[in-house]
C-alpha cells in the first residue's frame, strides 16, 4: 500500500509536466530552423576566440600548431558586434617561438554567410609586441580591457585593419576546401611583431528583422550569479 501512495504521489508532479509538454507553444513563439543558420568559417594564425553580440560562439581547438580552420553554424542577429582575439605563437618574455630562436607572423580571416568578411573597414589593436631590437626588455604587453568583446566597447580610436594577401600569411593547405571568397586576411600594421591583437566589427543590415520570435530569454545560473555580485 505504502508503495502505491508513494506511485500516486508522484504521478501527481508527472502528469501536469507531460500536460505542459503537449500544449501548444503561444501564438507569438517561433521557433528558429536550420534554414536560418549561416556558416561561420575562421582562420588565424595561430590561435583565437570568437565573440558575437557579446556572446563566445566560437574558439580554436588547437592552441598554437598545427594551424586549424574553425567552421561553424551561427544564428545572426543583426545589427552585429563581432569581436575576436587573435594570437600569434609568441613566448610572452622574449616574443619569440620555437625555443626563442624565431620570429612568428601573424594573419587572421573571417567569413560569415554570403555577406559578412574580414576586411580593412574592421577595427583592430595590438596588446602584445615583441620582440623589439635593442629594447629592454625586448616585448611590451597593454592590459586587455575586460570588456573587449562587449556590444557597447568603444573602439572608436583603434585603428583600422591592415589587409595582407595570401602569399604573406601562408595558410595551410586545407585552407582552400572552405569557402573564405570575398574576405580579406587581416591583422595590424605589422604581421611579425604585433603577437596578440583583438579586432572588432559592427555589421548592420538596414531593415532586417528575425523570422523567429523565442520570446524572453530563460534565465540561465549564471546571469542570476552576476545579478548577486
Amino acid at each position: 500500500m505504502t508503495r502505491i501512495l508513494c506511485l500516486l504521489f508522484c504521478l501527481s508532479f508527472l502528469v501536469p509536466l507531460s500536460a505542459q509538454r503537449r500544449n501548444r507553444l503561444p501564438e507569438h513563439i517561433v521557433k528558429p530552423n536550420t534554414g536560418d543558420i549561416v556558416k561561420l568559417n575562421v582562420y588565424a594564425d595561430n590561435w583565437f576566440k570568437l565573440y558575437i553580440n557579446g556572446k563566445l560562439v566560437a574558439v580554436d581547438s588547437i592552441e598554437f600548431m598545427p594551424h586549424n580552420i574553425i567552421s561553424v553554424d551561427v544564428l545572426p542577429e543583426y545589427p552585429m558586434t563581432i569581436a575576436v582575439m587573435a594570437r600569434d605563437n609568441a613566448d610572452a618574455i622574449t616574443g619569440k617561438e620555437y625555443e626563442h630562436v624565431q620570429i612568428g607572423d601573424g594573419g587572421f580571416i573571417l567569413k560569415l554567410g554570403d555577406d559578412v568578411v574580414s576586411d580593412s573597414s574592421w577595427k583592430a589593436k595590438c596588446f602584445f609586441f615583441g620582440p623589439m631590437e635593442g629594447e629592454k626588455p625586448p616585448v611590451k604587453h597593454i592590459p586587455i580591457p575586460e570588456d573587449w568583446f562587449t556590444v557597447d566597447f568603444d573602439d572608436s580610436a583603434w585603428e583600422s585593419a591592415t589587409e595582407f594577401e595570401e602569399a604573406a600569411v601562408r595558410p595551410p593547405q586545407p585552407f582552400r576546401e572552405y569557402d573564405f571568397k570575398g574576405a580579406e586576411f587581416i591583422w595590424t600594421g605589422d604581421l611579425d611583431l604585433h603577437n596578440t591583437v583583438i579586432f572588432r566589427a559592427t555589421i548592420e543590415k538596414p531593415g532586417w528583422k528575425a523570422r523567429w520570435n523565442t520570446g524572453e530569454p530563460v534565465r540561465r545560473i549564471e546571469d542570476l550569479e552576476k545579478g548577486r555580485r
